[in-house]
């Protein structure tokens, strides 16, 4: 457990770059509160950060353990101005935004596809955007050391924090402040080029930490279906390309993706 937010601080840091930042004990899910202020027509870039979550979920709707005051757990609500195909590339954007906040404080972190940030091949952080009054994004990361009672992911990855992988500061405003400033300063480049990843450094920085990206993976995907082979790429659309063992590619655009082990491995 760590000091409470400081919201005045955060206000302080991020006005000017975020229209509203709020700060609530407990709530059952931010993304859930800010979907409503979205459906009420809330500004762009509308934050709101709670202490604690009853109800906080990751992707397929899975169960995100929330402890109060040991993790971010914050929404976002955005409103790019750019072309439909090109909004799920939010969601690796903030991907990007939390790999540069952890290596900022010392933590070796990198991506799994999509936007699962790993530390040791253990995860620190998820991400769940939802479109409905505009992109909700959520993202929850762990900062505090967790209890060893955290139950697995999905694909049995285990649950770590950036203190237990030995980041160098736990003050969580100050991190939270980090990780708002690198969202939007991503997100300014994204827009000025009109959602274009490549032409906005996205695409090539998201490359650069991703650790699926030659892996031997597992996908699996709805319906009870899977994809097994080697990870090559990431298109333009932020879609996981995967060439299968027959030699056939797959782009795969939504899946929980499994690291088997190296290809050349």
């Amino acid at each position: 457990m760590t000091a409470p937010l400081d919201a005045a601080r955060l206000k302080a840091a991020l006005t000017g770059t975020y229209a509203q930042v709020d700060v609530v004990e407990s709530t059952g899910s931010t993304n859930a509160d800010l979907r409503a202020v979205g459906q009420a027509g809330g500004a762009d870039r509308t934050v709101l950060f709670a202490e604690e979550q009853t109800a906080g979920l990751g992707r397929r709707a899975r169960h995100w353990v929330s402890p109060p005051h040991t993790g971010l757990y914050v929404s976002v609500l955005l409103r790019p101005d750019v072309p439909a195909q090109r909004i799920p590339w939010i969601t690796l954007l903030a991907g990007v935004a939390l790999v540069r906040t952890a290596r900022g404080i010392g933590v070796d972190a990198v991506l799994k596809w999509p936007n699962d940030l790993l530390a040791n091949g253990s995860k620190c952080a998820g991400v769940l955007a939802e479109a409905d009054g505009g992109v909700v994004l959520g993202m929850g990361l762990n900062v505090a050391a967790l209890p060893g009672d955290v139950p697995p992911g999905a694909g049995g990855l285990p649950a770590t924090s950036l203190e237990q992988q030995g980041a160098t500061t736990t003050d969580r405003t100050k991190i939270a402040i980090d990780l708002l400033k690198n969202l939007a300063e991503l997100d300014d480049a994204w827009r000025r080029e009109h959602g274009d990843p490549i032409a906005a450094g996205l695409h090539a920085e998201y490359r650069r930490h991703c650790s699926t990206l030659g892996q031997r993976v597992r996908v699996e995907l709805p319906a009870d279906r899977e994809l097994v082979g080697t990870a090559v790429e990431i298109d333009t659309d932020g879609q996981l390309v995967v060439r299968a063992d027959d030699g056939s590619r797959h782009s795969v655009h939504a899946g929980d993706v499994v690291h088997l082990r190296s290809a050349a491995g």
